[in-house]
């Protein structure tokens, strides 16, 4: 039997008294048959299509760290160096045979001390050929901006048929000491712990949505489903919303990428404006952090590899995270489909209260390594077009997190505390909390502050990102 076409003209629609699929009830706009009268006749659908899916950003911060109220506008916190003594960029003397010599001085962080004693051991390396020497020391000068100590061999003459004299770039550090019977202490030079400090200070971030009186009387709703889980008829609360979750979405970005205004900057150049910005996480990681650049499957598990070993003369925190873009996600699933599960112990979710199920609702697999356990997450906001996602070449692929908390010195309270590794600070006080402030302003909609034929909706708050330890952080770029 022929098919006969569905091709309706202007003045043959006849509604039909039930549903029914018939050639005297269909209506289309698209073949040039019905003029604009027609309108009004189909039916028209009330839901708004999400084709982005859930556009907001934010979660990152809530998932790794926490927020805690600040009364200043500028943050300090101490930490603390490493336990030994030891010193790189050191030089064989070329004119003194047994003497090592290395540069001393400086301001601040920076600022070094020889504090290696007579009599005290230690261990010559050469970075360059693996050689190394192990010594007591018999002298110990500072003069001119150059510490010398002299040196004896345990294991040849003199240090120079293993370490030539001239050679740069050594590694020394002590072990240990070793005194003759009946003699004194009074060469032995006190050390006196030292610590470095980090600061970093909030900026102000802020929104605002408007609708002027006449709209507000407009009649035209939709409805509506939004990420932040409300539901229902809107239609200018509905811009509201959205800005809303924009904004909750800039309070997490800002401290993200945040950058402090360098001397000579534009930003620090503008006259009589005070823009110093602030320091996020990626800044922070760049300046006292690890830094893997090229991170692929090829090479992946020997360049995995190295970060843990690099992390072995860190912090060497066993449980950390890894938020990353979608090509080196694939990358660690390609990485880790060549191993055996059975080789290298599973995973422990210790992190998720040892569920590997909570682990999985929240978007993490996990896996172990040596003797670290990685839990691996999509981070969306190196995924979305409008965001890092939207260049192809995003020269940030992903970010390891350590879990769990550090010790600090606390300025203002005078004593150690125990933050996480990744933490918000907030200006609040009494009179004041910023963590996120919202407000009405105009005449419209329930405000009534001003002559303003609208309603005015204001968003706002003062925070920065305090990033401890980051020298157990590591960021993998291009």
């Amino acid at each position: 039997m022929a098919t006969v076409p569905v091709a309706p003209v202007f003045g043959s629609i006849k509604p039909s008294q039930k549903q029914q699929l018939l050639e005297t009830n269909y209506l289309s706009f698209t073949d040039g048959n019905n003029d604009f009268a027609q309108q009004y006749l189909p039916e028209i659908y009330e839901q708004e299509v999400e084709r982005y899916g859930n556009r907001t950003l934010s979660g990152f911060l809530r998932m790794v760290g926490a927020e805690m109220p600040m009364t200043s506008d500028q943050i300090v916190w101490s930490e603390q160096n490493r336990l030994h003594i030891a010193y790189d960029g050191c030089t064989h003397s070329a004119g003194v045979a047994d003497d090592i010599t290395f540069p001393v001085g400086g301001a601040g962080a920076t600022f070094v001390e020889n504090v290696i004693s007579v009599n005290q051991t230690i261990v010559i390396m050469n970075p360059a050929n693996g050689a190394e020497v192990k010594a007591l020391v018999v002298g110990s000068v500072t003069a001119a901006g150059v510490a010398s100590i002299s040196v004896k061999s345990y294991t040849a003459a003199n240090v120079a048929p293993t370490i030539p004299q001239g050679t740069a770039n050594l590694k020394i550090f002590v072990y240990g000491s070793e005194y003759r019977k009946g003699t004194t202490d009074n060469d032995i030079k006190s050390v006196t712990p030292s610590f470095t400090q980090f600061q970093n200070s909030p900026i102000i971030i802020k929104e605002k949505y408007a609708i002027n009186g006449s709209d507000t009387a407009q009649i035209g709703w939709v409805e509506v489903a939004t990420e932040d889980g409300t539901s229902g008829f809107l239609w200018y609360l509905k811009a509201e919303s959205e800005t809303r979750l924009r904004f909750e979405d800039y309070l997490e970005m800002a401290v993200v990428e945040g950058e402090l205004a360098a001397a000579g900057s534009g930003v620090a150049g503008i006259a009589g404006i005070a823009y110093g910005g602030t320091q996020g996480l990626f800044a922070a990681i760049q300046d006292r952090g690890n830094v893997v650049s090229g991170f692929v499957a090829a090479g992946g598990l020997g360049t995995f590899d190295n970060i843990l070993k690099n992390l072995d003369t860190q912090g060497a925190i066993e449980e950390n995270m890894l938020f990353l873009n979608r090509s080196t996600s694939l990358d660690f699933d390609d990485m880790l489909a060549t191993l055996s599960a059975g080789a290298n112990g599973g995973t422990a979710y210790g992190l998720f209260e040892n569920s590997e199920e909570m682990a999985l609702n929240l978007g993490f697999t996990g896996f172990r390594r040596g003797s670290y356990d990685f839990y691996k997450t999509d981070w969306k906001y190196l995924n979305d077009a409008s965001t890092r996602g939207a260049m192809a070449d995003n020269p940030i692929d992903g970010v390891l997190v350590p879990a769990g908390t550090s010790t600090v010195y606390d300025q203002i309270l005078g004593t150690n505390i125990r933050r996480p590794f990744l933490h918000v600070r907030y200006r609040a006080s009494e009179a004041d909390d910023r963590r996120m402030k919202s407000w009405l302003t105009g005449s419209v909609g329930g405000a009534y502050t001003s002559s303003l034929d609208a309603m005015e909706v204001h968003f706002l708050s003062e925070r920065c990102l305090v990033v401890q330890a980051a020298n157990n952080f590591v960021l993998f770029t291009k």
